[in-house]
């Protein structure tokens, strides 16, 4: 039988963030940045996965709040926008929790044993205690976190993929379950009654299509048009995803993982920037302490003097201007590092100026926030509000279609 495969509206996007207080210069470029073009192409939801900081660290929560206050500062000082995407709190929608707790029934332990940060993450985190089920079923709570809002796309890295592939796997076994509804044939016949006579008479061309010839083009057009129906609700939608592919009723659409190239900045000495290594140069850090980090940077060791030539790709600056220079500035850098004609203090003054107009803009947005945090807060509990008026209509169609909705 055919997966229930179903994109949904306006291909939904929903990612979020560990709170852990002030974010740094990879934050920016490894999310923030993206976040920002997606809100102007997608239906984006951002959230702060607060429970999911209690998986590691559950014997530390007194700077939590706080921490979640600085990242949504920093959010919205990078330009993600109230206006365009949806921001919220996770542990303020507690439909998140329901949903992982019923998912939690039907998902088999080896499917959480296989997801491979599982060991990593025990063996990178060997000081803390981590033989607990939060820790073992957080990819469960992830995947609730994506399917309550039927989100059709999560930004990930290379290293998350398999997460969003235990999110499908989940999802294809939830429909499989609980998708074959009673008299679903004769629902989704009623639901295309719906459409109208024209509308109709086009999905069920599409359908045809797509199912004795395969056509896959058909299959996209069809789920397009569905997509336009004003008339239908969640579940004649959902039911008519499920008709198209000749399966069940798609109650939890399978999302997609989108991984989009991003440049990474290295932290200070060369290594991944994390807070733990003490190599970050803070989205609010002031000026002079911005210049002070950049100009202790390490480089080539060859250079001892300012007279010995070096070579780029030895020096972690170099890494900070394929990041921040043009191509000019590049060629500068290449020649007169190998020739000994610019000295290092010269080369990371093009850097610390660079980094600092990026960060004026946003520091300058920052302390408007600070000055008022009561603007944050407000953000905060409409976009709670509005997530959680998305995941109850979920919770709706998932309790109906377990049996939990008697009365």
């Amino acid at each position: 039988m055919p997966s229930a495969t179903v994109q949904t509206a306006g291909e939904r996007v929903l990612s979020g963030m560990r709170p852990t207080g002030r974010l740094h210069l990879g934050h920016y470029h490894g999310v923030l940045r993206n976040w920002v073009r997606l809100q102007h192409e997608h239906q984006c939801f951002f959230f702060v996965a607060d429970w999911h900081a209690l998986t590691t660290h559950y014997e530390d929560t007194a700077g939590l709040g706080g921490h979640v206050w600085d990242m949504v500062i920093d959010w919205l000082a990078a330009g993600v926008d109230p206006g365009a995407a949806t921001i919220f709190v996770q542990s303020r929608v507690p439909e998140h929790a329901e949903l992982h707790l019923l998912l939690s029934m039907i998902t088999p332990l080896g499917w959480l044993e296989r997801v491979p940060s599982y060991k990593d993450q025990q063996a990178q985190l060997a000081d803390r205690n981590l033989d607990t089920y939060g820790f073992l079923g957080y990819p469960l709570l992830q995947a609730a976190d994506i399917l309550i809002y039927r989100a059709g796309l999560v930004p990930v890295g290379e290293d998350q993929v398999a997460h969003v592939e235990l999110t499908r796997e989940v999802a294809r076994r939830f429909n499989h379950l609980y998708g074959r509804e009673p008299g679903f044939e004769e629902k989704a016949e009623a639901a295309i009654a719906k459409m109208g006579k024209k509308q109709a008479r086009l999905y069920r061309d599409l359908r045809r299509r797509y199912q004795e010839r395969g056509d896959e083009e058909a299959l996209e057009v069809a789920r397009a048009l569905l997509e336009e129906q004003q008339n239908l609700t969640v579940g004649d939608r959902e039911r008519l995803y499920g008709y198209l592919e000749g399966g069940w009723r798609v109650i939890l659409p399978e999302p997609e993982a989108l991984l989009t190239p991003t440049p990474k900045v290295p932290g200070l000495d060369g290594r991944k920037m994390s807070k733990s290594y003490g190599n970050t140069v803070a989205l609010r850090d002031p000026p002079d302490e911005v210049a002070r980090k950049i100009r202790t940077m390490p480089t080539d060791p060859a250079r001892v003097r300012r007279s010995d030539p070096g070579d780029p790709a030895k020096c972690p600056v170099w890494e900070w201007h394929r990041v921040y220079s043009d191509e000019a500035t590049r060629a500068w850098v290449q020649e007169g590092c190998r020739s000994a004609g610019i000295g290092c203090v010269e080369c990371k003054g093009r850097i610390i100026d660079a980094v600092l107009a990026e960060l004026e803009p946003l520091q300058a947005r920052a302390r408007e926030y600070e000055e008022d945090p009561e603007i944050v807060r407000r953000i905060v509990a409409e976009g709670c509000e509005a997530a959680r008026e998305v995941a109850r209509e979920t919770m709706q169609e998932v309790r109906q279609a377990m049996g939990l909705a008697y009365r």
